[in-house]
């Protein structure tokens, strides 16, 4: 989640320290989470330079994983979203499916002890890291003008680049959502508004650039789709099956 954070400004991720505070001694436990932490870090191009652990019965229960990125951009690199323009395209990523976003109210819909063990092996899959794949377009200087992490909030987080911009944006289209959030929408009686305001839907990461980007983008990222537009009217509206939903505005 921290790298896919720090890329949206357009900097490069080089370290990572974490903090394992626990309620109690749980060697097992915290073998599994270092394991994944190794693979994880592997896979973003980050070094593990420190960390620490804790046993706090009095203020934790089970335990509570959090980490610090340090990354690197030159100065007049930064993305901000402040060259974002009416007429720019929408590039998505696909997720991996809930990442780590809505999870207290998805473990409450559909975490029960009639609960199929492949829910909880959804839950459970490992946050989709989209460094790399970023890194290639901002490497190529290709003319980026915002990045966005679809995380908690979903996609009010395009909230950040509208404001600097001074736009907004229409998704129109999205791909089809994974079955776990149909799952949660039924069983929950969720609004889709509600929906595409704290999951995100299918999609982990946007790129905001110019039309004239999008074969360049593709060459370097097979995956990305176009999703939706850059427009003026300041507020982030998605299209989904003949509806217009409209999840935030400035």
């Amino acid at each position: 989640m921290n790298v896919n954070d720090i890329i949206c400004l357009g900097a490069e991720p080089l370290a990572l320290v974490d903090y394992l505070a626990l309620e109690k001694p749980r060697p097992k436990v915290v073998s599994e989470i270092m394991r994944g932490l190794q693979k994880g870090a592997l896979e973003a191009g980050v070094a593990i330079v420190s960390g620490e652990t804790a046993i706090v019965p009095d203020l934790v229960r089970n335990f509570d994983l959090s980490a610090t990125v340090v990354g690197l951009v030159r100065k007049n690199r930064i993305i901000t979203g402040e060259e974002a323009e009416p007429g720019d395209i929408v590039l998505g990523l696909r997720s991996s499916g809930i990442h780590s976003n809505g999870l207290t109210l998805a473990r409450k819909l559909l975490l029960s002890r009639r609960s199929h063990n492949g829910i909880a092996r959804e839950l459970l899959k490992p946050t989709r890291i989209y460094v790399k794949q970023v890194s290639k377009l901002l490497k190529s200087r290709m003319e980026v003008h915002g990045l966005a992490h679809i995380t908690g909030g979903g996609y009010t987080k395009l909230k950040r680049i509208g404001l600097e911009g001074r736009v907004g944006f229409h998704l129109d289209n999205l791909p089809q959502p994974q079955k776990i959030f149909e799952r949660i929408q039924a069983r929950g009686h969720v609004s889709g508004l509600e929906m595409y305001r704290t999951f995100n839907m299918g999609t982990g990461f946007l790129i905001v650039c110019p039309p004239k980007m999008e074969k360049r983008a593709k060459a370097l990222i097979p995956a990305v789709e176009q999703v939706g537009y850059v427009t003026s009217s300041r507020e982030v509206v998605v299209s989904r099956n003949g509806n217009e939903l409209r999840v935030e505005k400035w």
